[in-house]
């Protein structure tokens, strides 16, 4: 099977290919579904968003004006419906739930408190170290996703990286290694 560019399978859905949606939606899922985790800190809620924000793409795709840009579009919409459904959650919630997973490792203490640093990130430093870190994503497809450079993927991390360094030191947790690329 021979991957179409966004470009192509854009032209495609609105030619009135669905199938070339569903494409799409296979290459997009799991970043949009990280992207909008690092928004909302909470995976159900995350997939909810991923789901509404792909149902609000197919919906709206014929506006998309530059059919290469459909990743960062579709990373505007995501942003927007995850910070709406968390303002949501948030309303009908009586307290502030700052947990940042749902996790089975509930027992070390590093990973969560990783997790809290990451939470404190700017939001598009958050959005890189969760695509990165959490996704697993390359820098290129960090890039098309968000619609940012790689060299700004790099910084992005870097700044993030540097960030959540320091804050560990002041909590004593040293020999904390990152992968370089």
């Amino acid at each position: 099977m021979v991957l179409k560019s966004d470009e192509n399978l854009v032209k495609a859905v609105k030619d009135g290919c669905i199938d070339s949606f569903g494409c799409l939606y296979k290459q997009y899922y799991n970043s949009i579904a990280a992207l909008a985790y690092s928004v909302t800190g909470d995976k159900e809620l995350a997939q909810d968003a991923a789901q509404e924000t792909f149902a609000i793409a197919c919906q709206g795709i014929e506006g998309l004006k530059d059919n290469a840009k459909f990743g960062a579009w579709l990373a505007g919409i995501c942003r927007n419906i995850a910070k709406q459904m968390l303002k949501q959650k948030q309303k009908l919630t009586l307290h502030d739930n700052l947990d940042i997973a749902e996790d089975d490792n509930k027992d070390d203490k590093h990973d969560e408190t990783i997790r809290k640093i990451v939470w404190q990130l700017r939001p598009f430093d958050r959005e890189v170290v969760v695509l990165r870190y959490y996704d697993g994503l390359s820098y290129e497809k960090i890039s098309q996703t968000l619609g940012i450079s790689q060299q700004a993927v790099n910084g992005r991390l870097l700044r993030a990286k540097k960030k959540i360094e320091k804050q560990l030191k002041k909590q004593g947790i040293t020999g904390v290694n990152y992968e370089t690329s």
